[in-house]
């Protein structure tokens, strides 16, 4: 059974702009902070996947959103899980931008051509040896998003803002087949994201904080 440990304080930053986030993308990542145990470094010698996933900024009604798509309970990975649309670097990718927009188009009909991309997120890499590339993207409504039924359950959006205040995220724990392991998660309305995709929330979080005043 999951136990949250301790939560994370800091305070939220006012709304940005495109600028404003290509500027914070620019900027060194801060260094982990020494409770930040859900970040373990991959093996040496582990076997590495590359992979990228699109984090889509939605300029809606006066605000940023985040879209988020929540996986089918079928499948074999991660089911039922939330997340970013993304997935493996395939060979014929040219970039991680490339395969942060194909995979989108192919999992929510995304068009590529709506996105503007501002920059990446540092690389994320999980236990299993997957290294994620996170792109951020900017995308203007009106959009028309066609979901894969057999991979997206739903496609919603969270006001950024969420994200940007750290009191929002928790540190949780679990143990699992013999297992112990470490995790962020930060829920919203009735929806639990944790994990991965949590993870790079909360380096984003850190990456568009205000820097502090002398």
């Amino acid at each position: 059974m999951p136990t949250s440990t301790s939560t994370i304080l800091r305070p939220p930053v006012p709304a940005l702009s495109p600028a404003d986030i290509i500027e914070r993308l620019k900027r060194t990542p801060p260094p982990p902070d020494p409770l930040d145990v859900h970040m373990p470094a991959l093996r040496e010698g582990a076997r590495v996947t590359d992979a990228a996933v699109l984090v889509p900024l939605i300029a809606r009604g006066g605000q940023l959103n985040l879209l988020f798509t929540q996986r089918t309970s079928h499948l074999a990975a991660h089911a039922g899980q939330i997340s970013f649309p993304g997935g493996r670097v395939e060979a014929d990718d040219a970039s991680r931008e490339e395969t942060a927009l194909r995979e989108t188009e192919e999992e929510i009909g995304l068009a590529r051509e709506r996105v503007a991309l501002l920059g990446r997120l540092p690389e994320y890499s999980i236990p299993s040896g997957f290294r994620i590339t996170p792109v951020v993207g900017w995308i203007e409504p009106p959009f028309d998003t066609r979901p894969d039924p057999f991979e997206v359950e739903d496609i919603f959006e969270v006001p950024l803002e969420h994200f940007l205040n750290e009191s929002n995220f928790q540190r949780r724990e679990y143990h699992f087949n013999g297992r112990h392991r470490h995790y962020v998660a930060v829920p919203w309305q009735g929806r639990y994201i944790w994990g991965a995709t949590a993870g790079m929330l909360l380096v984003m979080c850190r990456m568009f904080a205000e820097p502090e005043r002398e």
